[in-house]
């Protein structure tokens, strides 16, 4: 919805450090390969690590640093059953030596037995019965895993169903719910669909990647970043819907009668994340592998929401209050694209501290990509969604500078700030990401005037965005995990600031002043 050990200090320069620690870009046929070779070298891998027996590793990600060092993410399972919450990235230097692995769950992974005391079907009931507001609610899917999130207690042998069908506000449902296969308790639960040249409404007169059609005319299909390509689904709430197609290559007009405006909206937003990630990470497409999104307006009737589902790899719009106000802005664009990114990469789960980190980052993103553009009709600002108008009364979804100003958003973290709905967990990252970022106190940016405090009245001095966001990126793609909580957070920024500035570096000591500054210590 819209919305592991410190470096040692070198003679080095900062830039030389953060040279050194960014990750190459890698193209689709290189990733490919890398991912390739890591399996290859699973079992070895998984023998270093001291794995225990029965135990085996599925290679889902690379990142390739400038200095040699490789961050390797893999998947656990256990007697071929997938282990949630068992995911880590190994960290091995450029001549081979293991520097280190960050790990969702420490230790070996078991279970006494793979066979299960309960059924599917009975899984499968129980899951339907999970969220009674869940319309049309079926099991679409049930497999049988090992889980390990929760750190408190042994793995279990269990079940997840994957319930579909329409939550309450229209939303298509994801729900997976996670059952001890020899009690059917329910264990855990997570909704997996994440809720954050033509004229179009929000951004002025911008440019869109589009291709000649066959048959005459133009598609709006973006040959150059992976082929991403804008459908109408006119109402619809399944399927594609129509590729959007025009005679001559002019898009739209900046209102919202013309239903090519929501769609240029939604394209240039895919098309600013692209390059957004391209430019500032060597990222080569949302999930790295080259490979473009799709985006679908015009979802549903009045529908207020925007979404990213990772099982299509596709963005969805709807057209917002009395279908007056597509939620096509720049920030949800990059937003919701954003949670891609963390689906291929940390995989943070949709739910509890986790789930407000995977929100955060869509939110940190989404800011990045709107300041990155520089698109004078919306300039770069630390507001959430404060185009659409989702309110109703022109105010924005959330603010960054002071998160509760929303009305329910966390500003620093508590024992509580699990138990929040993830779009208000949230704040306490998006707090933490503007004080890096601008400091706290009073200042304007762009226009907009900001008053951002800290839990414990401290000064903090910040570092600059584009810093800001190399280090939450760091942090994500190689030491975040599927169960990263708020503390595990704090932990890998400081990691990836030394990594890029030194450990030394007043980049790194900003970090730790940040979360500091959000009670998270």
């Amino acid at each position: 919805m819209v919305v592991l050990g410190v470096q040692t200090g070198t003679s080095a320069s900062a830039a030389d450090r953060a040279e050194g620690a960014a990750a190459l870009p890698l193209s689709a046929s290189q990733r490919a390969t890398a991912l390739k070779d890591a399996q290859a070298d699973a079992s070895a891998t998984a023998g270093r690590l001291g794995l225990a027996d029965g135990e085996k590793l599925v290679a889902r990600d690379v990142v390739k640093d400038a200095d040699g060092t490789v961050h390797t993410r893999y998947e656990r399972t256990f007697d071929g059953l997938p282990v949630l919450g068992g995911d880590l990235v190994v960290h091995t230097a450029k001549d081979g030596a293991l520097k280190g692995s960050t790990k969702a769950r420490k230790g070996a992974i078991s279970v006494a037995s793979t066979d299960a005391a309960t059924s599917t079907a009975a899984a499968k009931k129980s899951a339907v019965a999970a969220d009674k507001s869940i319309k049309g609610a079926a099991a679409d899917s049930v497999r049988k895993i090992v889980w390990a999130a929760d750190k408190s207690a042994a793995p279990v042998l269990a079940y997840e169903t994957v319930v579909t069908g329409t939550q309450k506000d229209g939303t298509p449902s994801e729900l997976h719910v996670v059952t001890d296969a020899t009690s059917g308790k329910e264990l855990y639960r997570y909704q997996a669909i994440e809720n954050g040249t033509g004229v179009s409404e929000y951004s002025g007169t911008v440019a869109v990647g589009s291709t000649a059609s066959a048959s005459g005319g133009f598609d709006l299909t973006d040959g150059g970043r992976g082929g991403h390509k804008t459908y109408d689904l006119n109402g619809g709430t399944s399927g594609t819907g129509t590729l959007f197609h025009d005679a001559d290559d002019t898009w739209g007009d900046g209102t919202v009668s013309n239903r090519q405006t929501a769609a240029v909206d939604a394209a240039y937003g895919a098309a600013e994340t692209w390059d957004f990630y391209k430019e500032a990470f060597n990222r080569n497409g949302i999930a790295g592998d080259g490979k473009a999104a799709y985006s679908r307006v015009h979802y549903g009737n009045a529908y207020v929401n925007a979404f990213w589902n990772d099982s299509c790899f596709c963005m969805t719009y709807g057209d917002g209050i009395s279908n007056q106000h597509p939620l096509t802005s720049l920030d949800v664009a990059g937003h919701e694209m954003s949670h891609g990114l963390t689906a291929a990469t940390a995989g943070l789960k949709y739910s509890r501290e986790s789930g407000g980190l995977n929100e955060a980052t869509s939110d940190i993103f989404g800011t990045a990509v709107e300041f990155h553009a520089a698109n004078s009709a919306d300039v770069g600002d630390y507001l959430i969604g404060e185009k659409i108008d989702i309110n109703g009364d022109g105010t924005p979804l959330r603010y960054m500078d002071k998160p509760s100003k929303d009305g329910g958003s966390a500003d620093y973290w508590s024992r509580s700030v699990g138990r929040l709905d993830v779009h208000y967990s949230s704040g306490v990252a998006n707090h933490f990401f503007y004080l890096l970022s601008e400091g706290s106190g009073a200042k304007t940016i762009n226009g907009v005037s900001y008053n951002s405090p800290t839990y414990n009245g401290s000064s903090v001095t910040g570092i600059g965005r584009d810093k800001a966001q190399q280090i939450w990126y760091k942090a994500l793609t190689t030491y975040m995990t599927s169960s990263t909580d708020y503390a595990a957070a704090r932990t890998a920024t400081l990691q990836a600031a030394s990594d890029l500035y030194g450990a030394s570096s007043a980049e790194r000591a900003a970090v730790a002043a940040a979360w500091t500054g959000v009670n998270v210590n």
